[in-house]
Protein backbone atom coordinates (compact mmCIF):
# COMPACT_ATOMS: atom_id res chain seq x y z
CA UNK A 1 0.00 0.00 0.00
CA UNK A 2 1.24 3.50 -0.82
CA UNK A 3 2.20 6.16 1.73
CA UNK A 4 -0.59 8.41 0.50
CA UNK A 5 -3.33 5.88 -0.38
CA UNK A 6 -6.01 8.40 -1.35
CA UNK A 7 -3.84 9.69 -4.22
CA UNK A 8 -3.37 6.30 -5.91
CA UNK A 9 -6.23 6.88 -8.36
CA UNK A 10 -5.01 10.39 -9.13
CA UNK A 11 -1.52 9.20 -10.03
CA UNK A 12 -2.83 6.68 -12.58
CA UNK A 13 -3.29 9.51 -15.08
CA UNK A 14 -0.10 10.08 -17.16
CA UNK A 15 -0.58 13.87 -17.21
CA UNK A 16 -0.85 13.95 -13.41
CA UNK A 17 2.24 11.76 -13.16
CA UNK A 18 4.21 14.12 -15.39
CA UNK A 19 3.06 17.14 -13.39
CA UNK A 20 4.01 15.40 -10.13
CA UNK A 21 7.43 14.42 -11.50
CA UNK A 22 8.19 17.94 -12.71
CA UNK A 23 6.85 19.51 -9.51
CA UNK A 24 8.86 17.27 -7.17
CA UNK A 25 12.06 17.67 -9.21
CA UNK A 26 11.48 21.43 -9.34
CA UNK A 27 10.89 21.65 -5.58
CA UNK A 28 14.13 19.78 -4.92
CA UNK A 29 16.00 21.95 -7.43
CA UNK A 30 14.70 25.22 -5.97
CA UNK A 31 15.38 24.05 -2.42
CA UNK A 32 18.94 23.07 -3.36
CA UNK A 33 19.61 26.39 -5.09
CA UNK A 34 18.27 28.35 -2.12
CA UNK A 35 20.38 26.35 0.31
CA UNK A 36 23.49 26.54 -1.89
CA UNK A 37 23.25 30.31 -2.30
CA UNK A 38 22.58 30.84 1.38
CA UNK A 39 25.64 28.75 2.29
CA UNK A 40 27.79 31.07 0.16
CA UNK A 41 26.21 34.16 1.71
CA UNK A 42 26.71 32.84 5.23
CA UNK A 43 30.25 31.59 4.64
CA UNK A 44 31.76 34.06 2.13
CA UNK A 45 35.27 32.59 2.43
CA UNK A 46 34.02 29.47 0.67
CA UNK A 47 33.85 31.56 -2.50
CA UNK A 48 37.66 31.51 -2.65
CA UNK A 49 37.48 27.75 -3.34
CA UNK A 50 34.20 27.68 -5.24
CA UNK A 51 34.87 24.76 -7.59
CA UNK A 52 36.12 22.53 -4.79
CA UNK A 53 33.22 23.45 -2.51
CA UNK A 54 30.53 23.00 -5.16
CA UNK A 55 31.91 19.67 -6.44
CA UNK A 56 32.38 18.37 -2.89
CA UNK A 57 28.84 19.33 -1.88
CA UNK A 58 27.51 17.85 -5.14
CA UNK A 59 29.14 14.46 -4.53
CA UNK A 60 28.21 14.48 -0.85
CA UNK A 61 24.54 15.14 -1.60
CA UNK A 62 24.60 12.72 -4.55
CA UNK A 63 25.86 10.00 -2.20
CA UNK A 64 23.07 10.94 0.20
CA UNK A 65 20.49 10.67 -2.60
CA UNK A 66 21.75 7.29 -3.76
CA UNK A 67 22.02 5.88 -0.23
CA UNK A 68 18.71 7.19 1.06
CA UNK A 69 16.52 5.88 -1.77
CA UNK A 70 16.83 2.19 -0.77
CA UNK A 71 16.07 3.10 2.86
CA UNK A 72 12.99 5.00 1.70
CA UNK A 73 11.90 2.25 -0.72
CA UNK A 74 11.96 -0.55 1.85
CA UNK A 75 12.16 0.97 5.31
CA UNK A 76 12.81 -1.13 8.36
CA UNK A 77 9.51 -1.07 10.25
CA UNK A 78 9.59 -0.01 13.87
CA UNK A 79 6.97 -1.00 16.43
CA UNK A 80 7.34 1.47 19.29
CA UNK A 81 5.26 -0.66 21.63
CA UNK A 82 7.46 -3.76 21.36
CA UNK A 83 10.90 -2.21 21.74
CA UNK A 84 13.04 -3.96 24.37
CA UNK A 85 14.10 -1.70 27.25
CA UNK A 86 15.33 -4.03 29.97
CA UNK A 87 18.99 -3.04 29.96
CA UNK A 88 21.15 -0.13 28.86
CA UNK A 89 22.37 -2.11 25.83
CA UNK A 90 18.82 -2.81 24.68
CA UNK A 91 17.87 0.86 25.10
CA UNK A 92 20.88 1.90 23.00
CA UNK A 93 20.01 -0.73 20.39
CA UNK A 94 16.42 0.56 20.28
CA UNK A 95 17.62 4.15 19.81
CA UNK A 96 19.95 3.05 16.99
CA UNK A 97 17.00 1.27 15.36
CA UNK A 98 14.72 4.32 15.65
CA UNK A 99 17.32 6.67 14.19
CA UNK A 100 18.32 4.16 11.50
CA UNK A 101 21.93 3.89 12.62
CA UNK A 102 21.97 0.11 12.98
CA UNK A 103 22.66 -0.71 9.33
CA UNK A 104 26.24 0.35 8.71
CA UNK A 105 28.59 3.10 7.67
CA UNK A 106 26.79 4.12 4.47
CA UNK A 107 23.55 4.68 6.36
CA UNK A 108 25.41 6.77 8.93
CA UNK A 109 26.85 8.82 6.05
CA UNK A 110 23.39 9.44 4.61
CA UNK A 111 22.00 10.40 8.01
CA UNK A 112 24.98 12.69 8.61
CA UNK A 113 24.34 14.54 5.34
CA UNK A 114 20.68 14.96 6.28
CA UNK A 115 21.59 16.28 9.73
CA UNK A 116 24.20 18.55 8.13
CA UNK A 117 21.46 19.96 5.90
CA UNK A 118 19.36 20.89 8.93
CA UNK A 119 22.40 22.41 10.67
CA UNK A 120 23.16 24.46 7.55
CA UNK A 121 19.55 25.62 7.53
CA UNK A 122 20.04 26.88 11.07
CA UNK A 123 23.22 28.81 10.28
CA UNK A 124 22.24 30.26 6.91
CA UNK A 125 20.60 33.61 6.41
CA UNK A 126 17.28 32.42 5.07
CA UNK A 127 14.31 34.64 5.64
CA UNK A 128 10.76 35.10 4.51
CA UNK A 129 9.31 32.91 1.81
CA UNK A 130 12.59 31.08 1.13
CA UNK A 131 12.85 29.93 4.75
CA UNK A 132 9.21 28.83 4.87
CA UNK A 133 9.60 26.96 1.56
CA UNK A 134 12.76 25.12 2.62
CA UNK A 135 11.43 24.26 6.09
CA UNK A 136 8.04 23.12 4.78
CA UNK A 137 9.65 20.89 2.14
CA UNK A 138 12.08 19.40 4.65
CA UNK A 139 9.42 18.76 7.30
CA UNK A 140 7.07 17.19 4.74
CA UNK A 141 9.82 14.83 3.61
CA UNK A 142 10.64 14.00 7.23
CA UNK A 143 6.97 13.22 7.92
CA UNK A 144 6.68 10.94 4.88
CA UNK A 145 9.86 9.11 5.86
CA UNK A 146 8.60 8.71 9.43
CA UNK A 147 5.24 7.50 8.13
CA UNK A 148 6.97 4.77 6.15
CA UNK A 149 9.01 3.62 9.17
CA UNK A 150 6.41 3.72 11.94
CA UNK A 151 3.33 2.43 10.08
CA UNK A 152 2.49 -0.55 7.89
CA UNK A 153 2.42 1.71 4.83
CA UNK A 154 5.21 1.21 2.29
CA UNK A 155 5.99 3.62 -0.55
CA UNK A 156 4.79 2.64 -3.99
CA UNK A 157 7.23 2.49 -6.89
CA UNK A 158 5.99 5.86 -8.11
CA UNK A 159 6.52 7.44 -4.67
CA UNK A 160 10.06 6.04 -4.59
CA UNK A 161 10.65 7.57 -8.04
CA UNK A 162 9.34 10.90 -6.78
CA UNK A 163 11.61 10.69 -3.73
CA UNK A 164 14.62 9.96 -5.94
CA UNK A 165 13.77 12.85 -8.27
CA UNK A 166 13.42 15.18 -5.30
CA UNK A 167 16.84 14.10 -3.99
CA UNK A 168 18.35 14.43 -7.48
CA UNK A 169 16.84 17.88 -7.93
CA UNK A 170 18.14 18.93 -4.52
CA UNK A 171 21.63 17.66 -5.41
CA UNK A 172 21.67 19.49 -8.75
CA UNK A 173 20.30 22.58 -7.00
CA UNK A 174 23.15 22.53 -4.48
CA UNK A 175 25.59 22.44 -7.39
CA UNK A 176 23.77 25.23 -9.24
CA UNK A 177 23.55 27.33 -6.09
CA UNK A 178 27.22 27.09 -5.24
CA UNK A 179 28.85 27.14 -8.67
CA UNK A 180 28.92 30.93 -9.13
CA UNK A 181 30.29 33.63 -6.85
CA UNK A 182 27.87 35.99 -5.18
CA UNK A 183 28.69 39.60 -5.90
CA UNK A 184 28.67 41.87 -2.84
CA UNK A 185 25.87 44.41 -2.71
CA UNK A 186 26.86 48.05 -3.27
CA UNK A 187 25.16 50.35 -0.80
CA UNK A 188 26.48 53.64 -2.27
Amino acid sequence: MALIPFLIETFNDPITQLIAILAVFGIGLIQGIILGRSILVRFPRLQNHLKTVSVTLFFLFLANAILSVPRFASPEKIDLFNLPAASTGEIASSLFLIFGMNTGFLTILAISVTVMTFVLLKFTNLSGVAKIFVLFSSVLLLLLTGLSRFTDLTPSTFEVLLYFLYQLGFTIGILAGTIRKIKPKNWA
